[in-house]
């Protein structure tokens, strides 16, 4: 039966798709170079904003794997976070495309460890109100990755208020919650297997929320040709502003 015409509808609800995706220096596992891979996976995600990890080579002065004309060419806007021909810091950069979508600040967050690790914070206007995203790509050592989580933690509540985003490699493998209790300000979207791409069983690329935010869904992007154009598949979220 068709409702009647003088109820009310109810408009849209905003949302926003977020990725994080760890594109080993555009390297697949055939052990090519292949950055038109890449962008075929990140045209497929429909993403909004894409964090990503190892977007840089690892050699200094650590030019871009992913060129920044070939991600202009194809509409992607891209905060400027690196130079010297870097797409971004740590390897850690972030992109979006979309007319709604306006970046308003950006910066660097320095994080503790054995290894040379470092997270980004890129500020946006969006459909869903001001968002803070801040990509990692956290430490192989355990003890690390707690302080460096920890720290993020720290920082998120130094910084002024805003609905906040984390998204990146956290490089962990426990199926147990412990990064989440290190950050209890934060709500980690359910992770799921995301490594290796051939047949993942580590959900080693996650995201988490602050409580002013909601996810609807939420998952692993798997379609040809993310299954070999990078050891990881990318992750995404649908985001919505909490009511």
């Amino acid at each position: 039966m068709d409702a009647p015409h003088n109820m009310p509808v109810s408009p849209p609800v905003p949302s926003l798709r977020l990725a994080s995706y760890n594109i080993q220096k555009c390297v697949g596992l055939d052990l090519r170079r292949q950055p038109s891979r890449i962008l075929k996976v990140l045209g497929g995600l429909g993403a909004d904003i894409v964090v990503l990890q190892e977007a840089d080579k690892r050699i200094p002065p650590r030019p871009a794997a992913l060129p920044h004309f070939v991600l202009e060419e194809e509409g992607w806007h891209i905060a400027d976070l690196g130079g010297a021909g870097s797409l971004g810091w740590h390897g850690n950069a972030v992109i979006w495309r979309g007319g709604d979508l306006a970046l308003t600040d950006m910066g660097h967050i320095a994080l503790p460890g054995l290894e040379p690790r470092g997270a980004v914070r890129a500020e946006f206007d969006t459909a869903v109100g001001p968002l803070r995203v801040i990509g990692l790509h956290l430490g192989l050592v355990a003890k690390s990755r707690r302080q460096q989580v920890q720290h993020l933690a720290e920082i998120t509540r130094a910084l002024p208020p805003m609905p906040t985003v984390w998204a990146g490699d956290f490089n962990d493998w426990s199926r147990r919650p412990i990064l989440d209790r290190c950050a209890p300000g934060m709500r980690f979207v359910p992770p799921r297997p995301s490594y290796p791409a051939p047949r993942p069983v580590g959900a080693l690329d996650r995201i988490a929320l602050s409580r002013d935010l909601s996810a609807g869904a939420h998952g692993v992007y798997g379609e040809r040709p993310a299954h070999i154009a990078s050891d990881h598949l990318p992750v995404w979220v649908e985001l919505t502003a909490s009511a």
